[in-house]
């Protein structure tokens, strides 16, 4: 497969097409709005979600989403739809106006792991005594380490 070379969307000429230089980044992923997180407990449902990988939460305009990474099962190779004549409405509707073809994850607020949202949990709201969370998060690190002693 050929790669693709990066073109600015106001240097492509008449009749060519902002797709064909992208490596399909809106169908990489779904995202939904989720309710803002105003107490401990709703940040620790947002950090559930991260437990499970391959999600990220982010904020943009103010509103809070869920984010899924998963391609589309009708990704080719080339970054082309396999079944464009029949796609759903949603892929119709969509344009490259506003599409995310330039920016790479600039939100107001990204959070990919649930350490993330833990440490912005404890910077927001004012220590309390007990437990933060349901069980405290546990890095990686500390999990693929053998106890030494």
């Amino acid at each position: 497969m050929a790669k693709k070379i990066k073109k600015r969307r106001e240097d492509l000429k008449a009749g060519e097409v902002l797709c064909s230089y992208c490596t399909a980044k809106c169908c990489r992923y779904f995202a939904f709005p989720i309710d803002k997180p105003k107490k401990r407990q709703d940040f620790d449902y947002l950090r559930w979600f991260l437990l499970h990988g391959r999600v990220a939460i982010f904020v943009e305009d103010g509103t809070w989403f869920l984010m899924v990474y998963a391609d589309c099962k009708h990704l080719q190779e080339d970054h082309r739809c396999g079944i464009y004549d029949v796609r759903p409405q949603i892929c119709r509707d969509y344009t490259t106006d506003n599409c995310e073809y330039e920016d790479d994850a600039l939100y107001e607020m990204f959070f990919e792991t649930p350490e993330q949202i833990w440490e912005y949990t404890q910077a927001i709201f004012p220590p309390r005594k007990g437990r933060e969370f349901s069980s405290a998060p546990v890095s990686a690190l500390e999990v693929s380490l053998p106890l030494l002693g």
